[in-house]
């Protein structure tokens, strides 16, 4: 049972840092925040995704790519191109380490204010940091695993970040409905979406990319925007009006 709490844990805080900070935030600049809960959240993002931490600028210059070339050759990361899974991860992590190691400069109408704290990004990326992250899952998995099953949950953990960037990228555009005509494949996978907190609205998203709320008909439902309108009546970040 502790090995399943830890898990789940991990996986939705992980997934709520993702969709909150990196994507909500970094990529769509839905809300505003003070420069504290800035650094809180992206803290928190680092400590959740723990060896898969995913640097905020590089996430935001190739989401704003997938919008802009949502499912044409130029889309970072269509499944419409790849003919697997593992595929479309190891070309989103190419392109993703060319923008995080500056190797390549995006083009000028993604370039836009993104979190920056460059210390933390030096310390989250580099390799002792993840190893010991991934040697503190394993010692936990040690001290509480009672079956050998679990030990099957523990590489998920290593990967926590871009396996959820994969599944929404995969399933959102292959699989599922549509509420609108985009001009792309992507889907609504789950009408209710809780095992990805939002993400999987994938076709509503694509037709409000501002939109807070990822759910458009009475039966979808966001769990992630609930919690956007309490934060913002606690006056921790600020809505933009739609």
């Amino acid at each position: 049972m502790t090995i399943l709490i830890f898990f789940l844990a991990h996986w939705f805080l992980s997934l709520f840092c993702q969709t909150f900070f990196l994507h909500r935030y970094a990529s769509h600049k839905m809300f505003k925040m003070h420069p504290f809960w800035e650094r809180f959240f992206y803290l928190l993002t680092f400590i959740s995704q723990g060896s898969s931490f995913l640097n905020p600028r590089a996430y935001a210059i190739m989401h704003r790519m997938h919008h802009a070339y949502s499912d044409t050759e130029k889309d970072p990361h269509s499944p419409h191109f790849i003919k697997d899974v593992y595929g479309l991860m190891m070309k989103t992590k190419n392109i993703y380490l060319d923008y995080r190691k500056y190797k390549i400069e995006p083009e000028p109408q993604f370039i836009d204010r993104y979190p920056n704290w460059p210390f933390l990004d030096r310390f989250a990326d580099a390799w002792p940091t993840r190893i010991v992250f991934i040697v503190l899952y394993s010692l936990f998995y040690v001290q509480f695993a009672t079956a050998w099953w679990m030990w099957l949950l523990l590489p998920i953990h290593f990967i926590m970040g871009p396996l959820h960037g994969a599944i929404v990228n995969w399933c959102g555009h292959k699989y599922g409905y549509s509420n609108h005509d985009n001009g792309d494949h992507s889907k609504n996978t789950l009408p209710l979406d809780f095992l990805m907190l939002g993400e999987l609205f994938q076709n509503n998203h694509h037709k409000k990319p501002n939109n807070a709320n990822f759910a458009s008909k009475w039966y979808e439902f966001d769990p992630t925007y609930p919690v956007m309108k309490v934060l913002h009546w606690m006056r921790i970040i600020t809505m933009r009006k739609m």
